[in-house]
């Protein structure tokens, strides 16, 4: 700068300079109020998935068996003679200080199990005589006993089980999966998620995309019926038809992406051409018709109808082709007490359900050569407490929710088999020894994948998000 031009800029004031300036700040301002994801490329706003793990794997697939309502881990997993023993009785003040039960009071009476349990395996664990197919593999399991959570109505806290927070708005599991590591097949989803069951309808934030790219979504398919809803061509629209149709919309996408960059076009391109690619991908692999007798009796399947076994077994056709999460969610273990969700005729009924595809799904898997890569996740967003809800009758008699201190099971993947980790109090009440919260799991699921879960983030309106938020550490006694 000359001597001159030094000179004129003594006379500059600070509103002379905003004054003669306006324009630029304005737009400084104005870029820093519209949407980052407006001027940022389609790989760089996470349409693309991130390249590659961060480390070297040891699962390559996940199958999330989501119980949806809260099993009763005191009446499946965890045998607490104590509660036996106090059937009836109040629970010791000192444990019920500063708690806060979800609806039941204080003075709601002790409830000992009424099944029968038994030790399995090389870990000795104990086990209910309602899950007699999952004794069968137990030494193939990691329980996980001193599991626990923070929320206590469903919402929230399956929520929290599948995005890290009890609110929605944010990425779920497997959406975090599609984003991180992208599907090994380019003709079906990243994320599908099956559901079955009765009961509370389920929020479908737990496998929504939040604030990542849409494109990381888990995509519903059903085992009964369209295979996925608004995907089949309608009466009188050939497949040379549609695909011009397809061809004239993205054309027109990419010529409003070229203007604004948004990264959503690109998404709703993708999705376009995926939703075509899948008119001939997925009828093929959700017909399970064409499985053999033998598997079908393994997983108690029947061809077209709408189960959590039929659901077991699609769960394997899927990762056999490459989808990288699959989750199942299955309504109806709320078992408070009542005529719609007791303990003693509902329970039974959801076991039988689940405990033989549950299991037949391990062992095909294991056949197969796949159990090594695929981690499969058994569990629901809390526990029941060990006081009684409802009546003492068995059309009555219920447990309320709970979530400080209950059991998840995983296998496969990477996962150390055989083993129990982890211990809840001698009321099952709170988590004691060897806790793993939420986020401690999560933690240890991306692990198993190559994934560090300080890195792998997000940003979205000025911070780095992640799906451990900023908790969680690996489980390195869970690791094979």
């Amino acid at each position: 700068m000359n001597p001159v031009e030094l000179e004129k800029l003594k006379f500059i004031t600070r509103r002379k300079f905003f004054q003669q300036c306006g324009t630029g700040m304005g737009a400084l301002a104005l870029a820093s109020l519209l949407n980052e994801k407006l001027m940022a490329s389609p790989a760089a706003s996470g349409t693309a998935p991130v390249a590659g793990p961060h480390f070297a794997p040891r699962a390559k697939n996940i199958i999330y068996l989501f119980q949806s309502g809260g099993p009763s881990h005191l009446d499946l997993f965890d045998y607490k003679p104590e509660l036996v023993k106090r059937n009836g009785q109040k629970m010791p003040d000192e444990i019920l200080k500063n708690i806060r039960l979800a609806q039941i009071g204080k003075d709601a009476a002790v409830l000992g199990t009424n099944y029968q349990f038994k030790q399995y395996g090389k870990s000795g664990v104990w086990i209910s005589e309602l899950l007699p197919q999952l004794t069968t593999i137990v030494d193939e399991v990691a329980f996980v006993q001193g599991f626990y959570s923070e929320a206590f109505n469903h919402d929230p806290a399956t929520l929290f089980m599948n995005t890290g927070a009890q609110l929605s708005g944010r990425p779920s599991m497997g959406s975090w999966f599609s984003y991180g590591l992208g599907s090994e097949n380019k003709d079906l989803p990243a994320f599908v998620v099956l559901t079955t069951g009765v009961g509370q309808p389920l929020t479908n934030h737990a496998w929504g995309s939040g604030f990542l790219p849409t494109v990381h979504q888990g995509v519903q398919l059903r085992s009964q019926g369209e295979p996925v809803l608004f995907v089949s061509n309608p009466q009188g629209m050939g497949p040379e038809r549609r695909r011009q149709s397809l061809d004239a919309l993205r054309d027109l996408n990419q010529m409003r992406y070229d203007v604004l960059r948004d990264p959503e076009i690109a998404t709703r391109i993708s999705a376009y051409e995926l939703a075509y690619r899948m008119q001939t991908s997925v009828p093929d692999v959700m017909d399970i018709s064409k499985e053999p007798l033998a598997m079908h009796e393994a997983y108690g399947t029947t061809p077209g109808r709408a189960s959590f076994a039929n659901n077991c077994l699609l769960a394997r056709r899927l990762v056999e082709r490459g989808v990288r999460f699959v989750q199942l969610y299955h309504r109806g273990w709320d078992h408070h007490g009542g005529p719609d969700g007791n303990l003693v005729f509902d329970l039974k009924k959801r076991c039988l359900e689940t405990d033989q595809p549950s299991v037949a799904l391990i062992k095909d898997l294991k056949q197969r050569g796949l159990l090594d890569e695929t981690l499969v996740i058994w569990g629901g967003e809390f526990g029941r407490t060990p006081m009684m809800q409802g009546k003492l009758q068995p059309d009555q008699i219920g447990r309320d929710h709970h979530p400080h201190g209950y059991t998840v099971w995983l296998a496969g993947g990477g996962i150390k088999p055989g083993i129990v980790y982890g211990r809840t109090d001698e009321f099952g009440f709170y988590a004691v020894e060897d806790k793993v919260h939420v986020h401690d799991l999560h933690a240890t699921i991306l692990h198993l994948f190559g994934l560090d879960h300080t890195r792998l983030t997000y940003r979205f309106q000025g911070r780095d998000f992640r799906l451990t938020d900023v908790h969680g550490e690996v489980v390195k006694p869970l690791l094979a």
